[in-house]
């Protein structure tokens, strides 16, 4: 009888052991370089130390707990009164825990640091991303709190120390018990979606009408992210238009706002966050601005919100990156690692491409919420939209050629990949789905008579610097003059223009043989390209190094 084989021997089974205990943050060169170019460096020894927590097998397993186990509504207790509860898996609590201690939802706030905190962004959702959701949305109201806050009292007093608090408070209680709060936003209806210009959801004043005031608010919200937030902002109807408003879970007498969920979305992904669908009957809200201006008011946290899409998926594409380098460079097949065969080689390097420019635009952006400069604030009302568009869009297929890379293994459930996979979309559609987000690109390169200016502006550094790069630059121009007569090219405009910064961007800062790859396969106007395409003449194997997950 023949021995059994050693079932234990790694060698034997020719896997990949898994990827894990390793830092995110030092791994990551694109990642580090961006930091230190766009003027954080002052935070790299804290984002080292998140690297090294959020790259441990344990957090790593907080991640697929907290998704294999989605939240669960209790809407009533056994006696049939209603409690409007979400209870949640202890991982996810764990890992609100872990964003918080860092800052993710608060940090830029106590003093404007958006570079270092979309670096620590990158970092976590690496890891999971059912908890940006309340994460993000707290980090994006609070600006708008901020500027609200001397209408109603309470936000300046009770909301914006906890809110600033690098604390989780998990309790469901009034805001003044709690030593953290967390923020979500209710705009979509289900008659409306994105045109919530149509919602129908009534605030009535409770008394004098106007900025800080009370008003009652009864209707619905066909997706409200988060509902166990500590308050949330919310669109309805007041008497002169579509306002904003600040609607707590509890009131300040102590009681329960009526907030009634009525249940949670089975989504495709994204589940370890409940998104919920909610009606308000006679709930109590208190007005943000003038009435009538609520989209204006609201704006602002959603611009925040639509760079979180952004940075969220260029961190999974680091992260599914990762796993296809990692596991290619382990896997043997045909006699040799993945890793070491021609075309293999192609499409890893090409992936490392996509993802560094990826991270290259975030912080790009990111560093433009960090200016009151004209010239930083026009790239921003450019920029926002169209990266939000391009990077949440490439994402998708991103993930599936990883997940290619590993075959069956990535197809599994104890692979990340499928939850990447799943979570692709998602950023896409939030806060403004692809065509909403070209439209808003024509909206803001309409009311900018100096748009011209300002592209030229971002891509000052490296012009001259590449040919290719100057071409695709005098076409994007003029593409710019004419983007008001055709609203059909809107989705060809912003994908040339986030080509056309993230290649003027990897000139200026990447080493010369990744943006020569990039601008040789991307500037060509193949928009519709296959990952591994690349020109054989393109060097691979130093791109592919760089991009590896260091263990």
């Amino acid at each position: 009888m023949s021995a059994e084989p050693d079932r234990a021997d790694p060698a034997a089974a020719n896997q990949a052991p898994p990827l894990e205990n390793y830092n995110l943050y030092s791994s990551d060169l694109a990642l580090s370089a961006g930091v230190e170019q766009h003027g954080a460096s002052w935070a790299v020894e804290s984002l080292k130390s998140f690297g090294e927590v959020a790259g441990t097998a344990q957090v790593i397993a907080l991640g697929q707990a907290a998704n294999r186990h989605p939240p669960e509504l209790r809407s009533h207790d056994r006696y049939g009164n209603r409690r409007d509860v979400v209870e949640f898996h202890p991982a996810y609590h764990e890992l609100m825990t872990l964003g918080c201690s860092v800052g993710v939802h608060s940090s830029p706030w106590a003093k404007p640091r958006p570079v270092a905190r979309a670096a620590m962004y990158l970092l976590f959702g690496q890891v999971e991303n059912g908890t940006q959701c309340p994460l993000t949305m707290t980090f994006a109201a609070t600006p708008v709190l901020a500027r609200h806050a001397g209408e109603v009292s309470t936000i300046g007093e009770s909301w914006l120390p906890r809110i600033h608090a690098r604390c989780y408070d998990r309790r469901f209680l009034p805001v003044e018990a709690k030593s953290g709060a967390t923020i979500g936003m209710g705009m979509t209806e289900k008659q409306g979606g994105s045109d919530v210009r149509s919602n129908r959801t009534q605030a009535t004043p409770l008394g004098m009408r106007g900025a800080g005031r009370a008003y009652r608010i009864d209707g619905h919200k066909w997706f409200f992210s988060a509902p166990m937030c500590d308050a949330f902002l919310i669109l309805a109807q007041a008497p002169s238009g579509l306002s904003c408003f600040f609607l707590p879970r509890f009131l300040p007498e102590g009681n329960v706002n009526a907030i009634q969920l009525q249940r949670l979305k089975e989504k495709l992904g994204n589940r370890s966050n409940a998104s919920a669908e909610v009606e308000f009957h006679g709930a109590t809200a208190w007005l943000l601005g003038d009435e009538g201006r609520g989209v204006s008011v609201i704006l602002e946290m959603v611009n925040y919100t639509r760079l979180d899409c952004a940075i969220g998926s260029a961190a999974l594409m680091r992260q599914a990156l990762a796993q296809a380098v990692h596991h290619a460079r382990h896997r043997m097949a045909f006699g040799r690692r993945l890793a070491e065969h021609a075309l293999m080689k192609n499409v890893l390097a090409d992936l490392a491409l996509e993802s560094e420019a990826a991270t290259a635009i975030v912080l790009r952006l990111a560093r433009a919420y960090d200016s009151e400069d004209a010239r930083e604030l026009a790239l921003r009302r450019l920029l926002t939209p169209a990266a939000k568009f391009w990077i949440c869009k490439r994402i998708a297929a991103f993930a599936q050629e990883a997940m290619e890379v590993l075959g069956g293994n990535g197809y599994v459930e104890e692979s990340i990949l499928p939850r990447i996979y799943r979570e692709a979309p998602l950023n896409s559609i939030w806060e403004g789905s692809g065509n909403v987000m070209c439209l808003d690109l024509l909206r803001a390169v309409g009311r900018d008579p100096e748009a011209v200016a300002t592209l030229e502006f971002a891509m000052a550094p490296a012009r001259g610097r590449d040919p290719r790069l100057d071409a695709f630059a005098k076409r994007l121009t003029d593409d710019f003059a004419s983007a008001q007569e055709n609203e059909a090219g809107a989705r060809r405009l912003a994908g040339r223009l986030v080509l056309a910064l993230q290649a003027a961007l990897l000139i200026e800062h990447a080493p010369s043989n990744v943006a020569e790859a990039f601008c040789d396969s991307r500037l060509a106007g193949a928009d519709g390209r296959v990952f591994g395409a690349l020109d054989v003449a393109s060097v691979c194997d130093p791109i592919i190094e760089r991009a590896a997950p260091a263990q």
